[in-house]
């Protein structure tokens, strides 16, 4: 089974996909010269409620990012570890992701940095 349901390393596909299946789509942005590449996006069911997902490629590993809707609000990225799976979760631009991989623990913290700082989640370090 696929990964995704739109396979496109394109957020300027992915997105509008997203929207048009269920009206909300997180930021997608363009990490492939940090090493991340979009493979594409799907819908997943999280308590009864279709979120928008979004999937990377990073070498031979996948990073799924689960977006779900949440109140306004922004926390920092909290980590996890469960089945060889890391996971890590934070909160910004109105959406609470989780990031999801087989990945290292540091090469997925290096990920979610990138997503946050592409995002605009984190302020650019101060010159």
């Amino acid at each position: 089974a696929s990964p995704v349901d739109i396979a496109s390393s394109d957020r300027h596909t992915v997105k509008p996909w997203l929207d048009n299946r269920i009206g909300i789509s997180p930021p997608a942005p363009d990490l492939a010269a940090k090493g991340f590449s979009l493979v594409g996006g799907r819908v997943d069911v999280i308590g009864g409620n279709a979120v928008p997902t979004l999937v990377y490629r990073h070498n031979e590993h996948l990073i799924t990012v689960v977006a779900e809707p949440a109140a306004a609000g922004t926390s920092g990225p909290q980590s996890k570890q469960t089945d060889g799976y890391n996971m890590v979760r934070w909160t910004s631009s109105g959406f609470s992701y989780w990031a999801v991989s087989d990945l290292e623990r540091a090469e997925l913290d290096g990920f979610v940095a990138d997503y946050r700082t592409a995002t605009g989640a984190t302020a650019p370090p101060e010159s």
